[in-house]
């Protein structure tokens, strides 16, 4: 199993370069940043779209772009795998998007990998004028339409939220056909059907989803489109550093555990890669 960290990156706690760096000495196999374009002080939704939720903390409103950040952690690194944990795509402009995860590829030298997810937040949304219904149908076509910005010479495609005329985009990414592309969160009959779909993986964060129970349902959508459940990619993000935890995990399919780092200033966080290291050496 590959450990794994991740952390909004922000101007309140430890830089992107400098994290990088030490968790590519230290031997953590990939370096995860989510995203907020930014957080509407007028907003009903609560925090990850859960009832009863507590405030939203201030971190989310003060990250720093993701793909600016991975890329400066790209060119400050040579091993470590960079990631988006996850990226809003139903709320962004896919070409736009397509032609950043391109760029951190190559730069990074194939180290990227594509974490994606539906959104919660409704205002977030709202302001990118993208109702929050078609976030589901919106995320399928983005990533297909990107697919195809990708890996054709002259890309094009047709769909009810997204369109491409026939065109010419690059870079095109190191890796072929094309980075991982990972979905989070929760997992129905819609979010299995899409995994198996156009997905290559799935990374739910630790402890609020059952595993077992999500990955079924995964197997059986993989099933129903003629697809290998075994050619898809498991993690499990924000997990608990506890050794049984990862035992059981690694016994569930699990290939990576990612953990989240505190949002505190920078000696907490360096105290906190310091706690996480017997887990490497273990």
């Amino acid at each position: 199993m590959d450990l794994g960290l991740t952390i909004f990156p922000t101007d309140q706690t430890i830089e992107p370069v400098e994290l990088g760096r030490l968790a590519e000495e230290m031997g953590f196999a990939s370096l995860w940043f989510p995203e907020h374009s930014h957080i509407p002080t007028d907003r009903t939704t609560p925090w990850g779209g859960r009832e009863g939720a507590p405030p939203l903390p201030e971190f989310y409103w003060r990250t720093y772009d993701q793909f600016v950040a991975l890329g400066a952690v790209a060119a400050t690194t040579e091993r470590i795998r960079l990631g988006t944990g996850i990226c809003l795509v139903s709320q962004r402009d896919p070409i736009w998007t397509a032609k950043e995860v391109a760029s951190v590829d190559r730069l990074s030298g194939g180290r990227f990998r594509f974490g994606v997810g539906y959104g919660w937040n409704v205002e977030e949304m709202e302001d990118h004028g993208r109702p929050y219904g078609t976030r589901r149908a919106r995320l399928r076509e983005s990533i297909l339409a990107m697919k195809a910005l990708w890996t054709e010479e002259e890309a094009a495609f047709d769909g009810e939220q997204v369109t491409l005329s026939p065109s010419w985009a690059w870079p095109k990414p190191t890796q072929q056909p094309h980075p991982p592309v990972i979905l989070g969160g929760a997992v129905g009959p819609k979010t299995a059907a899409h995994i198996a779909e156009f997905c290559d993986g799935w990374m739910p964060i630790g402890g609020r989803y059952p595993l077992d129970a999500g990955w079924d349902q995964i197997v059986t959508a993989c099933e129903a489109v003629d697809r290998d459940p075994a050619s898809l990619w498991l993690g499990v993000f924000g997990c608990k550093p506890d050794p049984a935890v990862l035992d059981k995990l690694a016994g569930q399919g699990v290939v990576e555990a990612v953990f989240a780092l505190p949002q505190g200033p920078r000696d907490e966080v360096l105290k906190a890669l310091d706690d996480l290291a017997p887990l490497l050496e273990r």
